[in-house]
Order: C-alpha cells, then sequence, then structure tokens
C-alpha cells in the first residue's frame, strides 16, 4: 500500500527535511538516503520503521539545507608549515632562489585542507528522532486513508458479485426447460416416439440434468462472499485469508460457467469473473 510522510527539523544550524515512501511489497524492503552525519544511528532508524511498518518498499531520504560554516574545509598549518620549511631548505641545498611567494604551490600539494566534521549531538538526535516518527504517523494516517478507499472498492465488487448471483436464479428455470424440450426435440426427430420407454427417458432426464445443476455452486459462493465480507471486519491481519477466499470464490464462478449452458447465466458469470479480479488485485495491499 502506498504512503508519504514528510518532516522538517530545525537546528540553530540547520534545516533538516524527512522523507518516506511507501509501495506495496510482500516483505518489508527499507532504503535510506541521508547524510554521514546520520550513519551511526541507521540501525535505529531502520528499526523505528519496522516497528511502525509490517510490509512494503520504504523510502527514506534525509537531506540538509542551509549548513553552517563549521562545514566549510579548513587550512591544515602543521602541514603548511613543513611543506615550507622542507622546500626551502631544497632550494639551499641546490642554490637556487627561493620565492616566499611559493604559497599558492604549496596548497595544491595533498593534505594541506581538512574538513572537520562535527559529531552528532545527543541534542540534535532527539530533534531528528522525534520527526522521524513524525513522518512515520504522516504516512500511516496516509495509507489508513487509502484502505479505506480500498476497502469501499472491495465491498461495491463483491457487492455486485452476490448481485449477479441472485440474478441467476431468474434464468434457472427457463434454462432447464429449454434443455428438456431440446432433447425431447432431438427424439422425436430420431427415434419413432412408439418405441421410446417413458420412464427410462425421464430417469436418464433426471440425471442429466442433474449435471447442469448449479445450485450447490450457487450456496457455495454465497457463503465464501459472506466469510469474505466477515474477514473484511475482522480488526486482526487478514489479506493472505482473503486471498485464500478469493481462489475458492473464483472456483465455485468457474464451475457455474461450465454448467450454464445458457447465455444469460454465461453473461452474468463473465460479470463475476471481472469483479472477483479486482477483488483479487486489491487483496494484495491488504496485510
Amino acid at each position: 500500500m502506498t504512503g508519504y510522510g514528510k518532516a522538517i527539523a530545525e537546528t540553530q544550524q540547520k534545516k533538516i527535511t524527512i522523507e518516506i515512501k511507501s509501495l506495496n511489497s510482500k516483505q518489508l524492503d527499507i532504503n535510506t538516503r541521508m547524510p554521514w552525519l546520520y550513519k551511526e544511528k541507521e540501525i535505529e532508524i531502520r528499526n523505528m520503521i519496522s516497528q511502525s511498518l509490517e510490509r512494503g518498499k520504504v523510502d527514506l531520504t534525509i537531506v540538509f539545507d542551509n549548513l553552517d560554516e563549521e562545514f566549510i574545509p579548513v587550512i591544515n598549518k602543521t602541514i603548511v608549515r613543513k611543506y615550507y620549511s622542507q622546500l626551502k631548505e631544497i632550494a639551499g641545498e641546490l642554490n637556487i632562489g627561493f620565492d616566499e611567494n611559493v604559497l599558492p604551490t604549496i596548497m595544491r600539494l595533498p593534505d594541506t585542507m581538512k574538513s572537520e566534521r562535527p559529531e552528532l549531538s545527543a541534542e540534535e538526535w532527539q530533534v531528528v528522532k522525534g520527526q522521524i516518527s513524525e513522518a512515520l504517523n504522516m504516512l500511516d494516517l496516509y495509507r489508513i486513508e487509502e484502505g479505506k478507499a480500498l476497502e469501499q472498492d472491495i465491498r461495491s465488487s463483491l457487492h455486485r458479485i452476490t448481485g449477479s448471483l441472485e440474478n441467476i436464479g431468474m434464468f434457472e428455470e427457463e434454462r432447464i426447460t429449454r434443455v428438456k424440450e431440446k432433447l425431447t426435440s432431438i427424439l422425436d426427430e430420431n427415434i419413432n416416439s412408439e418405441n421410446i420407454d417413458k420412464n427410462r427417458f425421464e430417469q436418464e432426464l433426471i440425471f442429466y440434468l442433474e449435471k447442469f445443476d448449479i445450485n450447490e455452486e450457487k450456496v457455495r459462493l454465497r457463503k465464501h462472499c459472506e466469510y469474505f465480507s466477515e474477514t473484511i471486519d475482522s480488526p486482526t491481519s487478514n489479506g493472505k485469508v482473503l486471498g485464500f477466499i478469493g481462489q475458492e470464490m473464483g472456483r465455485e464462478i468457474n464451475t457455474i460457467g461450465s454448467k450454464a449452458n445458457d447465455a444469460s447465466i454465461q453473461k452474468l458469470v463473465v460479470m463475476m469473473k471481472d469483479d472477483l479480479e479486482k477483488i483479487k488485485e486489491q487483496s494484495l495491499n491488504v496485510l
């Protein structure tokens, strides 16, 4: 399930922006992009995310704005002095003139500049940590709102399936009648009616029509739909259960379609399959 959270932490030296994004995934996959200053806290940050989110592809980004001048590289005076002394000594040994304006050349030599990186203070970390929690809360609220829309969409598809199931009853009696008339017509056309054993014909007809009976499949599909609705209302994580129920619903719908032998019922079956695919797709976003 997708989500987004953003928070801004401010200290006297800098402005810190924290962004957290999540996409649906079967496992928890955390990717972090942050300045070196917070690398020592990466494990703690990952633990905060895993305690808040059960699964998903999560991207955490922390960036600095308005960096303080303490991050500007400074001259390594000790190294510069040593370079100067050595160059002056070599010039004397070689009996060549020594220009005191050699400083620009010295500054291009290695290690003449150094960057003093300050350590992360406990006060700054507490501020950043609090804003990471705030961003996670915002992301969670985003996911809750999306979840409500997702639930409504799933329930709408489920309601259409049960509606189509009820509509099948309007065509069942007519379907059986047409099958009887078709079989009788075939016998009349190919066999002399006087040679037909009426009792045997009725027995065979009943046996044949039993193959087209879809009452059991309708009952099971209705029960699956009721169980699906009850599972949605469950307070525990139920995404996998919904997926299994959806598979059972698909089996019953396919069986109804294979037994239908009626264009109107087949049309309803196609509609139910379409709604079931929507349910399966949306159920992947449910924990």
